[in-house]
């Protein structure tokens, strides 16, 4: 609002002390007039004394016959009488005309020219003394009388001056009285006023206002000041309410932020699928402030939802819709964009009234369970008032669905992975079986049938040494049954092969008293989990030909790493001409080990010469092995899939 500003404080404060000054320099005025007229008085009363003194000279000059001085005396009191009359303009000299003193002054004139003559004629003819002296006297009482008169006028003047001195003191004390009420109503008050102001709003205190009574600057620095409170106090109800709603966010938030964390902790945490669906059921419902709460999972035709768990609802609801189909039911919807949706549950006319109506709900807000493209079920919250969701809480509720369907997926291919790892270990003892055993139960049942056909023949020794060859294919069969059984209790490392290579020769020399010796060199990166059960198994293999065929009394095992990892079996048996002798069918362990080599891409090479001992080295190249892994992993990833 605009003011229009009449009187300025200057104006005001001019318009007071103008009339005061004015009075003042007219007082002032005044009083320098009436001295000057002083001045000018007092320097006629002095030269009307000196034409006194020179009426006594001009006298004592006639007496005495100097005739010579007169003439000069006469002059300087013609020039006093010229200088009384038109004054002297070199100091302030005049006479106060007044009736009184016009008299006076022209009585001396008119007898200075009488007594002018007279003394002259006189002078010539040196008359007596006594009658000038008397003339003389009354010429010096007119002057006296002159002066006389004059003195009065100054009386006057003088007692004028001090008429005006006592009214400019008035004057001063009174305009420094009217001064200081001005001063004080127009300035200190209006000043005190806004310093007081100024200090309640220091203190906190936005509702202190100034009391507007003028138009001039202090008025409008009033205005200004209110108008600058007034914005204070709405930017502090505005802070107040900006504060009130940040803080209620961050709470919000804080909220969002610990139900995402008990989610996160739930979704780590639980083991199975039941555990999880009633964990989530409890924390979204306490997070959403829902009545109740249905956790539905749906089968991948999308055609079928099973409840999987619930709080808050009737057990009636809960048994009738434990599986329902997409079309029977307003939250079941495989139709759905994968969005939130809000349902209000209402019934048409003809339509009997559904369970969720009477249990009393109002409505229904539905949030799918997707993961990807994926429509894994659904979560229904139910409210028996209306609601309407926020955007952060739409946002919040799909985000906690979002990491349900993680946890239920992660669930599924952790199940799908125990039972990959379980079927992988059935493949790997069926094939260690078939290695082994298999092929020494194939050796005995030959061995059998030979035995048969001798006996039909009744060919004793033929008898006898098939006898004897199953003998010694039981106790083989036998202690390839123990080495499966050690082997399977050996596993390998994730970070290193030492401990289970250890391991393996340990139990190597319990089982068949040969000393052995493990020897590593080198440092590199660790081997693939698969590739060292390979290794593992080659090993074993080796030290069971050891054992069976070599006779020798040490073992040496040495390893390997860099710039390729190698590892070589070696005994101090009675070794073969490789070149001569080779393997029949009863000792399949060399064909055994280079069948593990090819899975992980390896090379398997004997050396053996007769009396001086063999030794079976395994050799991984960098790409080899690399290569083993890659398809380690691919196989892993196919039993996967294939389960």
């Amino acid at each position: 609002m605009a003011y229009a500003q009449r009187w300025t404080l200057g104006a005001k404060l001019a318009l007071i002390g103008v009339p005061f000054l004015l009075l003042a320099l007219l007082s002032t005025s005044a009083t320098l007039w009436v001295a000057w007229q002083l001045d000018g008085g007092a320097a006629a009363v002095n030269e009307a004394g000196r034409m006194r003194m020179q009426t006594y000279r001009l006298a004592l000059s006639i007496r005495n016959g100097q005739s010579e001085l007169l003439p000069n005396q006469i002059s300087e009191f013609n020039h006093s009488l010229t200088v009384l009359r038109h004054g002297d303009p070199e100091r302030p000299l005049f006479m106060p005309w007044d009736d009184a003193v016009k008299a006076r002054f022209a009585k001396v004139e008119i007898n200075w020219e009488q007594f002018q003559t007279q003394w002259m004629q006189r002078a010539r003819g040196a008359e007596e003394s006594q009658e000038l002296s008397r003339q003389a006297a009354g010429f010096v009482a007119d002057i006296d009388a002159l002066v006389s008169a004059i003195e009065a006028h100054m009386a006057s003047w003088t007692a004028t001056l001090h008429l005006l001195q006592v009214a400019i003191m008035g004057i001063a004390l009174i305009s420094a009285a009217i001064v200081l009420y001005t001063g004080t109503v127009f300035v200190l008050e209006p000043v005190s006023q806004l310093k007081q102001a100024i200090e309640k709003l220091q203190g906190g205190d936005f509702n202190a206002r100034v009391q507007i009574d003028s138009s001039d600057e202090l008025g409008t620095l009033a205005r200004g000041f209110n108008v600058l409170a007034q914005q204070m106090q709405s930017m502090y109800r505005n802070l107040e309410r900006k504060v009130s709603e940040k803080t209620r966010e961050l709470l919000d938030k804080h909220e969002r932020l610990e139900s995402l964390y008990a989610v996160t902790a739930l979704v780590s945490q639980a083991a199975t699928l039941e555990e999880l669906a009633q964990g989530f059921t409890h924390n979204v419902a306490r997070i959403a402030r829902a009545d109740g709460i249905a956790l539905r999972w749906s089968d991948q035709a999308r055609q079928r939802y099973l409840m999987l768990a619930s709080e808050g609802l009737p057990a009636s609801l809960v048994e009738e819709e434990q599986c329902i189909h997409a079309d029977q039911c307003l939250c079941a919807d495989s139709s759905a964009n994968g969005s939130l949706r809000v349902i209000p549950i209402q019934r048409l006319h003809n339509e009997p009234p559904r369970q969720c109506e009477k249990a009393g709900f109002g409505s229904i807000i539905a949030i799918p369970i997707r993961l990807h493209e994926r429509l894994m079920g659904e979560v229904d919250l139910f409210f028996h008032a209306k609601v309407s969701p926020s955007p952060a809480e739409r946002a919040l509720l799909e985000a906690l669905t979002s990491h349900l369907a993680s946890a239920m997926e992660n669930l599924r291919l952790n199940a799908l992975e125990k039972e990959a790892a379980v079927s992988q270990e059935r493949n790997l003892l069926a094939r260690e079986l078939h290695d082994s055993i298999a092929q020494s139960l194939a050796f005995l049942k030959i061995q059998v049938q030979f035995m048969r056909d001798a006996l039909k023949s009744g060919n004793t020794q033929e008898t006898a040494l098939a006898l004897e060859e199953i003998d010694t294919g039981v106790r083989e069969s036998y202690g390839d049954v123990r080495e499966l059984l050690m082997h399977f209790r050996t596993r390998a490392s994730a970070e290193d092969i030492e401990p289970a290579l250890a391991t393996t020769l340990r139990k190597f020399e319990h089982q068949s008293g040969i000393q052995t010796e493990l020897e590593i060199q080198g440092h590199g990166l660790p081997l693939p989990a698969d590739v060292q059960i390979q290794v593992l198994h080659i090993v074993q293999e080796a030290l069971s030909n050891v054992r069976k065929h070599a006779q020798a009394s040490r073992v040496w095992l040495d390893v390997q790493q860099q710039p390729q990892w190698r590892f070589e079996v070696r005994d101090n048996g009675r070794g073969f001409d490789h070149d001569v002798q080779q393997p029949d069918e009863t000792h399949v362990g060399l064909g055994i080990m280079r069948e593990r080599a090819q899975r992980i891409h390896a090379r398997v090479d004997v050396l053996s010469t007769p009396g001086r001992g063999t030794s079976v080295v395994l050799t991984l190249e960098p790409a080899l092995a690399a290569q083993a892994q890659a398809a380690a992993e691919e196989r892993t990833h196919a039993t996967a899939s294939h389960s």
